[in-house]
Order: C-alpha cells, then sequence, then structure tokens
C-alpha cells in the first residue's frame, strides 16, 4: 500500500521505519521546542498524510521517550482521520513532560512513531437492555 505524504520542511528526513522488523515508522520533530515542566506542547511532525479508506493513522511515542527525555504522549495515542489532510493539516505529537526539569527537543529528533491499521465503521443500534449476564467491573479479571 502506497500513501501520499507531504513533507513541511524538505530538509527534514521522509519518515522510515528503522529496522526490516519494524512495524511503525520513526516521526521527527520540525523545530526546536522546549517543554516545560508538567506542562504540555503540541510538536509539530513535518507531514500531512493522506491516510488511506478503511484505515487510520496512529501516533504513539517511541518507545524510550520517557526513559529518555521524559516525555509521555499527553493523549496517550494520537488518532489521525482520514479527512484530515489539507494543506495546513500538519500531524502533531501531544508532548507531555512529567519531569521537574524544561526538557528540550531539537529539530529532526525522532519523537515519536506512526503506523496505519485497517478499521472498519459499524453500526450502533440502541437497545434497552443487554442481554448478557455481568461480567464483573473495571480490572474484575484480575
Amino acid at each position: 500500500m502506497n500513501v501520499q505524504i507531504k513533507l513541511i520542511d524538505p530538509s527534514l528526513p521522509l519518515p522510515a521505519y528503522q529496522t526490516a522488523g519494524s512495524v511503525a515508522f520513526d516521526l521527527y520533530s520540525r523545530i526546536d521546542i522546549e517543554v516545560a515542566p508538567k506542562s504540555i506542547v503540541l510538536v509539530p511532525l513535518n507531514i500531512i498524510v493522506k491516510t488511506p479508506e478503511g484505515y487510520v493513522f496512529l501516533i504513539s511515542p517511541r518507545s524510550s521517550l520517557a526513559k529518555k527525555k521524559g516525555l509521555f504522549q499527553g493523549n496517550h495515542i494520537g488518532v489521525i482521520d482520514q479527512d484530515y489532510c489539507g494543506e495546513s493539516d500538519e500531524v502533531l505529537f501531544c508532548a507531555y513532560n512529567f519531569t521537574d526539569e524544561i526538557v528540550r527537543i531539537e529539530k529532526g529528533e525522532r519523537i515519536a512513531q506512526g503506523m496505519f491499521l485497517p478499521v472498519e465503521k459499524v453500526g450502533l443500534i440502541q437497545v434497552e437492555k443487554m442481554d448478557d449476564k455481568n461480567r464483573g467491573g473495571f480490572g474484575s479479571t484480575g
């Protein structure tokens, strides 16, 4: 499957899979930016993507981001819809600094990863009662 992608700053590399077994490709910060302690910033990732019909484009942090930088993804996962692909629809990464120090992200630094997953829209049918017995509550299986 081929996906249309536009780079905002063509001096930065195209997102790429780092190994033959990678299931997600790395995404780069387009700018130098500082994240104040206990705060959130939106980091531009330098891409506009035309997500194919029947797919969702997901953004997640690189696995080393928390340990190496002290950053979490503020919204935990980024869902990029199929119709978010206009000329100004740059993909952003919501970075939360959980440390007590300023965290610096450098232009060109790999901070996130993206992947395409198939999705199917469903019809939602309202009912008055569910047929199955209760299984329990949140975390009920241990």
